[in-house]
């Protein structure tokens, strides 16, 4: 659904839940396991389109490195100073090599005062919904935990300036990250982890790293 927008994607995944209840028969609360602006895109859905009906039993929902807040990186690559640049070094690794964000209408969606990124903050989240977020920190500054930004992760400070920062993931950093209320994990557990797989915590690496893997187990067994 590459050309779809934020509210056309999670009301294609409300019907993909709905399906597999009736393929499987399932009834019961369903833990929803998301990446990135995945999460974002199934807050929509849970707080935007379902929260008043609260009709979706989801039990739990973890976000690994998303933009709750909206994407930084999604402001960058539309600052007409500095995007250029920066994609131009994202180019065929984070981004096709002919991006055009102005095409991307996700990455519009998720800038951080656009409509989409208000309606979470006004829907809030869900009291019957238990929220993880999985977030990576450079803690060792190892630049080898995302060379292109010589290991750190560009991000807004709060008086609107760009500035750059090791708590992050490379693309997403804390700040776009916490919600009020919700636990966060910052791995790695042990920071020796950064200097034998740096490459494994950033925003890329990140939902198939083998730690986060097993903290979600553990989410799931015991949320």
């Amino acid at each position: 659904m590459q050309n779809a927008g934020t509210e056309a994607i999670a009301i294609a995944l409300q019907d993909y839940i709905h399906e597999k209840r009736r393929e499987t028969g399932y009834g019961g609360p369903v833990d929803v396991i998301c990446h990135s602006m995945g999460t974002c895109i199934a807050r929509y859905l849970l707080e935007v389109l379902d929260g008043g009906a609260q009709e979706e039993d989801i039990r739990l929902l973890v976000g690994i490195g998303p933009p709750n807040n909206g994407s930084a990186m999604a402001e960058l690559f539309n600052d007409p100073e500095r995007g250029p640049e920066v994609i131009r070094r994202l180019a065929g690794v984070f981004v096709p090599r002919d991006y055009d964000p102005a095409e991307d209408v996700i990455v519009q969606e998720f800038r951080p005062r656009s409509r989409t990124v208000a309606a979470l903050r006004a829907a809030g989240t869900r009291d019957d919904i238990t929220y993880r977020i999985i977030l990576a920190a450079n803690l060792t500054a190892t630049p080898a935990f995302f060379p292109i930004f010589d290991g750190r992760t560009w991000e807004i400070a709060p008086g609107g300036e760009w500035r750059t920062t090791y708590a992050g993931d490379g693309i997403v950093p804390h700040s776009d990250s916490i919600l009020p209320g919700v636990e966060i994990d910052i791995l790695p557990g042990n920071p020796g982890n950064l200097a034998r797989n740096p490459e494994h915590y950033c925003h890329i690496g990140l939902a198939r790293n083998p730690e986060v893997v097993a903290r979600i187990m553990e989410y799931l067994h015991g949320p």
